[in-house]
């Protein structure tokens, strides 16, 4: 009498890359962001939806990669970005950060990773006024209990790195629009994270300011940097290596580029 047959796995198998695309691409490189099947989904107080925000995003990110989240108003971006950022938790789905499940950690800890693992840049400098530029860049390395020195070692090795180790007294009102942001840089460097998240970094500067941005990041990209920028400017998402492009939550292409402006392969 022949064996039944075997019970269908509950685990669907893993998604198979697309020939020529990124998630193959980067098959043998280890991770720094990992989604699987991750959604969004907003609630009434009633408790019927009022919006899905994220519908199955499944997105890989290798460590070193340089890429660009776009999509029109409405498209999921902010809210991937928020989840990539810890900032948010997904409703369903996994997300590995640097090899951390950090999907369902409670908020003492997702804290605590958040503020080792990633850092952010965004186009509002949210700077401390009342603090000198160095002061602002220890903020973070303050709160994961460095020491004084330390933390000023750091903090003066990061300023001279973004090309501001003649301003270490000014305070932020003192500064050009592009020298407050490449102070944030400097801060969110300090704690020399896995990942590196843009959102919408020149958005407050003028051409030429906003084109030397680009090109400090372009040269932390090259030096080994993970980067993420959410941008709606197709000339910056040109700077990225990888764009990836969200519709209605969900992701609509994932193009790698082998250069400026140029698609990769099949």
């Amino acid at each position: 009498m022949p064996a039944p047959p075997a019970a269908a796995s509950p685990t669907p198998p893993p998604q198979v890359a697309r020939a020529g695309s990124p998630a193959e691409r980067f098959a043998g490189v280890p991770a720094a962001a990992d989604l699987r099947g991750i959604t969004k989904t907003y609630f009434k107080p009633d408790g019927s939806i009022l919006v899905e925000a994220l519908r199955g995003i499944d997105l890989r990110i290798g460590r070193g990669e340089y890429v660009a989240i776009m999509g029109a108003s409405g498209s999921g971006k902010s809210t991937l970005m928020n989840v990539l950022g810890c900032l948010d938790r997904p409703t369903s789905g996994q997300y590995f950060l640097d090899g951390h499940d950090v999907a369902r950690l409670p908020d003492d800890q997702l804290s605590r990773i958040r503020g080792m693992r990633i850092g952010f840049v965004f186009q509002a400098f949210n700077l401390i006024s009342e603090l000198t530029i160095v002061e602002n860049v220890e903020v973070p390395l303050f709160y994961q209990g460095m020491s004084r020195a330390d933390r000023r070692a750091r903090a003066l090795a990061k300023l001279d790195l973004v090309g501001l180790s003649d301003r270490l007294g000014h305070r932020p009102k003192e500064l050009s629009g592009g020298q407050q942001q490449r102070v944030a840089i400097a801060r969110a460097l300090a704690t020399e994270p896995a990942v590196l998240m843009a959102d919408e970094p020149t958005g407050n500067l003028d051409s030429r300011t906003g084109k030397a941005i680009l090109d400090l990041f372009g040269e932390l990209h090259a030096d080994g940097l993970t980067i993420i920028m959410v941008t709606h400017d197709d000339a910056i998402a040109e700077r990225c290596e990888r764009v990836v492009r969200l519709r209605d939550g969900a992701v609509e292409s994932d193009v790698r580029r082998d250069g400026p402006g140029a698609p990769a392969g099949p």
